[in-house]
């Protein structure tokens, strides 16, 4: 067994409430790593073809990955896997925090929950044991409400507790799963999934700290890590978190603006992080252990919008999608609709381009004040926008369709579209394919739809080349084109990733480019935790096998390429500021596609081929589709 991990996986079956203990093989663990990568393994094992991803026999794993708990920074994250109730498709979802850290303490690597209870309950996970608990007189509570309740209960204020909110005990399909009342798993619909199987929340609390094969040369990267963020690509996101890139994006043309209409918003200074540090700014937080300290928290005492610190800051994405989505530039508003999310447990991105779509379709006069209950849902109105995420998160009228997600929507009233901007039913963050080219492919194929974090962006070739030259990328080509050259640079750096997301590290903190550290460290790093002599090209391998394991779960599922498109807004020129005119155009994107599907050892239906799969060590894999 290698270093770092505690080499136990926590069965649940909330059906039978059977709690069972696995203990796999050191061969199990360094094949998958952990993350969503060994998530992937036990839903494609354990999930029946066909399954519906709100039925009992839907598995949604919780796993972490070998560097959770040591003491370095970016190294507690969690990995949800489940069959999502958004796509339909395999999905994971990641985040931060200090639960994470807790539930390695706690004695375990992961927890695998199946069935469905009788009636509400919590996992109490603790020093190696758990239980099963009566969760009644907590539904329908806020997050923050849940914490403190818990807390009380069991008698201790350090307990960690990850959680559905009441948006997804009601049936919001973007609900979202949520630790500390601001960390947030929030795409593809995990909480709804958790809100499913009657289970309210997963509370750990550990003393057992991993061992570390070399604890001298870990606490010397720490220590580098320490004295040299100031000076790395991250130090905009200590200094302003991600709303660092409000302001850059909008510049560059790439800042999503009235459903997608424009890349530059007139109002992203006022939406800015320097705006937020001048004005709403209370503190900034971290995750356990590090010292990045991206995560923002804002307060705001008294006006139409008030904000607990508790639960937190609005991030880029949340800016983006409550805010230049809906042409609203009021930071007030999308930090109380960004609260208003976290306290409902929502994904903010599925929420705010939702909205924006709806928004598109009232201007067009598709939707009049008759569907909404009166609201006038014009761009630009933060009253209205904060009002309806509030009416999603209750499922109250016009908010019962909305959270259903805008592709759901739409087809249910059977207007808008093409208005729509998502891929699998997964609304599209926001960053733009038009100016960063191979985001278009890369929406396209990813097995859960739309996500921004499955790759390194399009800029990074030409501004870091040295990292990029780890991974034998050495001809930079500029961001706005989609050629063979950045279909490569597409798969390499989708693989080392996904590798990230199988490790489980935070993407700010481990990778090729800007990141605090870079690949050889992370090498190191793995070393030194577990004393695998692991490679680069070992890690790319376990990067590229995760890929593989989602995207056969698909092929199981009978979906391939014809799901892989990207909406029709993206071949509509764009107005206005540097990316004006600029398109997607279907003949590049198509004879790209179909180029990666080769690169990648999928056949033209874009399904793995069985040479792939045993050549990545998955036969077993192969024998599933099969059957």
């Amino acid at each position: 067994m290698g270093l770092g991990y505690q080499g136990k996986i926590l069965h649940v079956d909330l059906t039978t409430r059977q709690l069972t203990v696995e203990d796999p093989s050191e061969a199990f663990y360094r094949q998958y790593m952990g993350g969503s990568a060994m998530g992937a393994y036990y839903l494609l094992r354990n999930t029946p073809s066909g399954a519906d991803p709100l039925g009992p026999e839907n598995t949604l794993s919780l796993m972490v990955g070998p560097m959770a708990g040591t003491p370095i920074s970016g190294q507690s994250r969690v990995a949800a896997v489940a069959k999502s109730p958004v796509s339909g498709l395999a999905d994971e979802s990641t985040a931060g925090g200090f639960w994470p850290a807790e539930l390695k303490f706690a004695g375990f690597d992961g927890v695998v929950i199946r069935g469905r209870a009788a009636s509400p309950v919590y996992l109490w996970v603790h020093d190696g044991a758990a239980e099963l608990r009566d969760a009644g007189l907590l539904m329908g509570r806020f997050t923050a409400d849940v914490e403190d309740a818990l807390q009380d209960e069991l008698g201790d204020r350090r307990i960690h507790v990850l959680q559905c909110g009441p948006a997804a005990e009601r049936g919001v399909r973007y609900g979202a799963l949520v630790n500390n009342a601001n960390r947030v798993n929030g795409r593809g619909g995990m909480g709804t999934v958790m809100a499913s199987k009657n289970l309210k929340a997963v509370v750990v609390r550990g003393h057992n700290r991993p061992e570390i094969a070399d604890v001298d040369t870990l606490r010397a990267l720490a220590r580098w890590g320490a004295e040299h963020v100031d000076q790395s690509g991250v130090a905009g996101f200590k200094r302003l978190g991600t709303a660092a890139l409000v302001l850059s994006q909008s510049l560059a043309g790439g800042l999503p603006t009235h459903n997608w209409t424009s890349g530059s918003f007139d109002g992203a200074e006022a939406l800015s992080g320097e705006r937020m540090r001048e004005t709403i700014l209370k503190s900034d937080d971290t995750c356990y252990g590090c010292v990045v300290r991206c995560k923002r928290v804002v307060e705001l005492t008294d006006g139409p919008f008030k904000v607990d610190p508790r639960y937190g800051g609005p991030e880029y994405e949340s800016i983006g999608t409550l805010g230049s989505y809906c042409d609203v530039s009021d930071l007030r508003a999308v930090a109380r609709a960004n609260q208003l999310c976290n306290m409902y447990g929502m994904d903010t991105i599925a929420c705010g381009a939702t909205i924006a779509w709806a928004m598109d379709c009232f201007e067009r006069g598709l939707i009049t004040e008759a569907d909404t209950g009166g609201i006038a849902l014009r761009f630009g109105d933060a009253d209205a926008m904060v009002k309806v995420v509030e009416m999603i998160g209750e499922r109250e009228g016009f908010g019962r369709l909305l959270g259903e997600g805008s592709a759901a929507a739409a087809e249910a009233l059977g207007i808008g579209q093409d208005l729509v901007v998502a891929v699998k039913g997964r609304e599209m963050p926001a960053h733009m394919p038009q100016v960063k080219r191979t985001m278009a492919l890369l929406y396209a194929v990813n097995p859960g739809g739309a996500d921004h974090t499955v790759c390194e962006h399009d800029t990074s070739y030409m501004r870091f080349p040295g990292g990029m030259a780890e991974l034998g990328l050495l001809d930079p080509q500029p961001s706005t084109v989609l050629n063979p050259e950045m279909v490569r640079f597409a798969v390499y750096s989708q693989q080392i990733i996904s590798c990230v997301d199988a490790v489980c590290v935070c993407k700010f903190v481990y990778g090729p480019a800007w990141q605090l550290y870079g690949l050889d460290q992370w090498v190191d790093a793995l070393r030194a935790i577990t004393g695998w002599n692991v490679s680069l090209w070992e890690m790319m391998k376990v990067g590229e096998r995760r890929l593989n394991l989602l995207r056969a779960f698909n092929s199981r599922e009978g979906v391939g390429a014809e799901a892989d498109t990207l909406p029709p807004k993206l071949t509509v020129p764009l107005k206005g500021g540097p990316s004006d005119g600029l398109v997607v155009t279907q003949g590049e994107f198509e004879a790209a596609k179909a180029l990666y599907y080769q690169m990648v050892g999928w056949d033209a239906q874009g399904h793995p081929t069985a040479a792939k799969l045993h050549e990545l060590g998955l036969g077993w894999v192969v024998e599933a589709l099969a059957g």
